[in-house]
């Protein structure tokens, strides 16, 4: 497709990759004071399996790295441009919305991507585009069941938000309207930032939503009603059948499940 190309089924992306682990921390075995997103996996950086799953989309258009020095050694088929990081991932995504729109414009809908989900393929990020333009929403969020992560990575022990009809986890390739960014940031950085917490994620929301998820009678959509309330957005979550997508590599344990699982889980296309 071409750059200027505005299908209502071809959008940016944006790819965080910001984040150095200090000694001590999770992963710093594996990176030495490195940048996480350049973690060795299977010989090439980690952040470059997520750019040759993009790369391999039919429906990708531009593409910004936040979190790297510009001269970093990655590639991609599409458009590419890297960027510093400027700090929390809402300030990276911002800077990737705006970088966007400098340098040529931007689609109404972008994908945000986190650099730790090396699983992933070009399938799953058409299936989520997919998924994007078949309703107009401002922010599209991935959720996996524990069925579905169990059973395709038994020990990531991802943590979980216990619903009245499910039991989810959050995924890490997901899609807002790129004017999201410039409303309530305050708010963003705050369920941004306890992303790992949902108890905590539900007391940002309000006292009605908190009180829901404890008495287990919260129902995912009666989550997305009152997460858009909050944000002042239509929020939609889609029920993803890609545990890659959920499958982000924060800890040492995931790095292993996953490289452990590699074999069974990645595919030819």
């Amino acid at each position: 497709m071409k750059i200027d190309d505005q299908s209502p089924n071809q959008l940016d992306a944006i790819i965080t990759a910001g984040g150095i682990p200090m000694p001590g921390e999770p992963l710093y075995e594996y990176t030495n004071g490195k940048p996480k997103a350049l973690l060795d996996f299977f010989g090439k950086p980690m952040i470059q399996w997520v750019l040759d799953a993009v790369s391999s989309s039919k429906f990708i258009r531009k593409v910004i790295v936040v979190g790297l020095p510009p001269k970093t050694k990655i590639h991609c088929s599409h458009p590419l441009l890297i960027i510093e990081t400027k700090g929390s991932i809402l300030l990276n995504l911002k800077a990737g919305v705006d970088e966007l729109i400098q340098t040529g414009g931007i689609t109404q809908k972008v994908l945000a991507i986190s650099s730790d989900i090396p699983a992933i393929t070009g399938q799953m990020v058409d299936w989520v585009i997919d998924q994007v333009s078949r309703s107009d929403h401002d922010l599209y969020y991935n959720v996996i069941s524990r069925e579905s992560m169990v059973q395709k990575f038994p020990n990531s022990r991802r943590t979980y938000i216990k619903l009245k009809d499910s039991e989810l986890c959050g995924g890490d390739l997901n899609a807002f309207d790129h004017n999201l960014v410039y409303k309530k940031q305050e708010l963003f950085e705050d369920l941004i930032g306890s992303r790992k917490n949902p108890l905590k994620q539900a007391s940002i929301l309000g006292l009605d939503t908190l009180l829901l998820l404890f008495f287990k009678q919260m129902t995912l959509a009666k989550a997305e009603i009152n997460i858009g309330r909050k944000i002042g957005a239509r929020v939609k979550a889609l029920i993803c059948p890609y545990a890659e997508i959920g499958m982000d590599i924060d800890k040492n344990y995931q790095l292993e499940e996953l490289l452990t699982s590699y074999e069974t889980i990645r595919v030819s296309e």
